[in-house]
């Protein structure tokens, strides 16, 4: 048997930013992978859609061009080409992941998917490997539903929808957050008839209310059909390309059909495929695997960074997850998963950016807070490109005065954000975030100046 200083089950992003820093440390490492290398990020998320969302964008911008004086003549949409330009940049990206790891000094590549035999062994297809340290890097995939029905429909996740051959001519989505609201923009501005079933009262359900309204005037203003408080009854595969969704809204029993249908409605973690109890490994209710503040297991020796783990769901919290495992094992111990300020981005068009609180979680601590909003139209920048559409809001704690959180949904909002994230790392005054000095024109220019506009939060109706 096979004896290792770590056995790295998965290949995530922590794996391209960790796993060189062991070998380079001389550490005897195993790369277990039974997938596609890179992980969901790579093969079936941001590489893939945000690579959709940019050949969405050019057609949306294309149609627009009169608004800026530009003729361009009737737009017409390359299918074809728009799927063949993702999964150029998926598999290239997954396969040079691939060829790099394997040609890492001290690093064994073991092209199989991993089960724990006990604390230490694992197997991996016909043989067993052991390693001093284990991480778990496995991640998670989208959730199949308990949907009467579902067994018989030709369903898509957003996994299967990567390879679709075709434009939906009518896509149905159920579920109202991040990654439908994503696909239900790219494939709108692509040509197809897109309709949203989301259960809940508003969309992206975690934002504040004023932020999920703009998102849903921003998607309904370009023809998506957005279905509130809907409870689904039952799938039917009524043809070759004709699904049917019964749901009852309103009290009403009523049905909407389409050629393809997306199920967008969360994500399960892979820990159910690994075998860990036999590893002493625990995981909560939902089948996260719990970590404590350096991402150690119920076993010491044992990690888990990564959706794995339930402390994220994106990337750079995943990179963030294998820098604190990193700092731990080499005995930097420096980050903690307490000091993370949670921070992401909705890729739709205009994007939102998120860090901190939102409003809703800021009134419900108790602190003394202030709150400055600004719509994006009053933003010179944003008038000048014609995206005038979202809002800026900015938090801060009135006592210690330190930024709580920010949003901005609008042109830009992505790279906006990221203004505030490692000011608030650093837990100074708002006050000197005030003074910065900033390039013109841009919107980024006007964060500071926004902050003149802080009131104490007033009470809600």
């Amino acid at each position: 048997m096979k004896q290792y200083d770590v056995i790295w089950i998965g290949t995530g992003q922590a794996t391209g930013t960790v796993v060189p820093r062991l070998t380079q440390a001389g550490k005897r490492v195993a790369i277990v992978e039974g997938g596609r290398f890179g992980g969901s990020c790579v093969n079936y998320g941001c590489t893939p859609t945000k690579t959709l969302v940019a050949s969405a964008r050019a057609a949306h911008m294309a149609r627009r061009g009169p608004d800026f004086g530009v003729r361009t003549g009737e737009v017409s949409i390359d299918f074809a080409k728009v799927m063949a330009r993702q999964n150029a940049m998926r598999h290239g990206s997954s396969q040079g992941m691939e060829q790099w790891l394997r040609g890492l000094e001290h690093a064994d590549i073991y092209p199989h998917y991993a089960s724990f035999v006990d604390a230490h062994t694992v197997q991996v297809g016909d043989q067993q490997i052991r390693g001093e340290t284990i991480v778990i890097n496995a991640g998670a995939r989208s959730t199949s539903p308990a949907i009467p029905g579902i067994a018989g429909v030709a369903w898509l996740d957003n996994a299967r929808l990567l390879d679709l051959q075709e434009l939906p001519q009518h896509l149905l989505i159920i579920g109202g957050s991040y990654i439908a609201l994503e696909f239900a923009q790219i494939f709108r501005r692509l040509g197809s008839q897109v309709t949203v079933l989301q259960r809940s009262a508003q969309l992206l359900s975690r934002e504040d209310a004023d932020i999920a309204a703009q998102v849903q005037a921003i998607l309904a203003a370009e023809g998506i059909d957005i279905r509130l408080e809907t409870s689904i009854q039952r799938l039917t595969q009524k043809g070759p390309q004709q699904i049917a969704v019964s749901f009852q809204q309103e009290g009403e029993e009523r049905q909407v059909q389409g050629s393809h249908l997306l199920l967008a409605l969360g994500r399960t973690p892979n820990s159910d495929r690994l075998n860990l109890a036999a590893a002493g490994v625990e995981m909560d209710r939902r089948g996260y695997i719990r970590v404590n503040e350096v991402m150690q297991t119920t076993a010491p020796h044992i990690f888990a960074v990564g959706d794995i783990n339930g402390e994220g769901a994106f990337t750079h919290t995943a990179v963030n997850d294998g820098e604190i495992f990193w700092d731990f094992y080499s005995g930097a111990d420096d980050r903690t998963l307490s000091q993370r300020l949670p921070t992401y981005a909705v890729f739709i068009d205009p994007p939102l950016g998120r860090v901190g609180m939102s409003e809703k979680e800021a009134r419900a601590s108790g602190r003394n807070v202030l709150m400055a909003t600004r719509p994006m139209k009053q933003i010179a920048r944003a008038r000048e490109k014609d995206e005038t559409a979202g809002l800026v809001k900015i938090l801060v704690d009135a006592d210690t005065e330190q930024f709580l959180g920010a949003a901005i949904l609008g042109v830009g909002g992505d790279e906006v954000i990221n203004l505030f994230t490692p000011f608030m790392a650093t837990g100074q005054s708002y006050k000197l975030f005030r003074r910065a000095v900033l390039t013109h024109p841009t919107v980024a220019e006007l964060m500071p100046w926004i902050l003149d506009d802080l009131k104490p939060l007033k009470p809600l109706e």
